[in-house]
């Protein structure tokens, strides 16, 4: 990797630096979008006592539940426990520290620690044990709560496609929460499916500037569903 170039050649080299510890960034919902690959190279290296911000933790045996088997998660910052029976488990044993945070909430809690805005306030969670402690203010009648942002040693996300510059491309609902996760880690490493040159992407389709990714790899990818509902016949 020189200059522009953002390409690796192993998921060793993409996650290099990874120490116990750390807080990372992931970006997914459930399993859509998840960059699974980086997550099985964390499960692999056997980094311990990670902070994980994600909207869920997948499901049991896949994305970030393969990280909760060999409770490699200290603390989890999420949406929702979802269909992850593990997670319910350590959560409800008090095994694993869970900061539950309102979908929207989280989002822009990434969005802000990438643009640099350290802190914002919401009207959501005002009222709910989301907003005990946190400092309140009123604007034109309302009440709101104020929110800090979040800033990850890691990022890791996944894209359908980018150029070795690291500008990328999302593929419909897989776009999700990657692109805020993304710019909230300090060290952004980004998993796709396809890697073109330069110049092959049309600026207009370009979701994500490549400034904001620090390491690109090309992966394949299980894609993984959930819940499969299908018609009878």
């Amino acid at each position: 990797m020189s200059g522009f170039d953002k390409v690796v050649d192993s998921y060793e080299e993409a996650l290099s630096g990874l120490e116990d510890g750390m807080t990372i960034i992931a970006g997914g919902f459930g399993l859509c979008g998840i960059p699974e690959n980086l997550i099985k190279e964390i499960k692999r290296r056997g980094t311990r006592g990670l902070t994980i911000a994600s909207n869920n933790a997948g499901v049991d045996g896949k994305g970030l539940g393969l990280l909760l088997e060999d409770r490699q998660i200290k603390k989890m910052i999420a949406s929702y426990v979802g269909e992850n029976a593990l997670f319910e488990a350590q959560m409800m044993s008090g095994e694993l520290e869970v900061e539950l945070t309102p979908q929207g909430t989280l989002a822009e809690k990434m969005r802000a620690g990438g643009a640099g805005i350290p802190a914002f306030y919401t009207a959501t969670g005002y009222g709910t044990p989301v907003g005990e402690g946190k400092e309140v203010r009123e604007f034109d009648g309302r009440y709101y709560i104020l929110e800090e942002a979040l800033r990850g040693d890691f990022s890791i996300a996944k894209a359908w496609k980018a150029d070795r510059y690291g500008n990328l491309v999302f593929r419909k609902t897989a776009r999700n929460f990657n692109p805020m996760a993304i710019t909230a880690g300090r060290i952004a490493v980004v998993e796709v499916e396809e890697i073109v040159e330069v110049g092959q992407l049309d600026p207009d389709e370009i979701h994500l500037p490549g400034i904001y990714v620090n390491r690109l790899i090309q992966g394949t990818f299980a894609k993984d569903i959930e819940k499969r509902t299908v018609r009878s016949a």
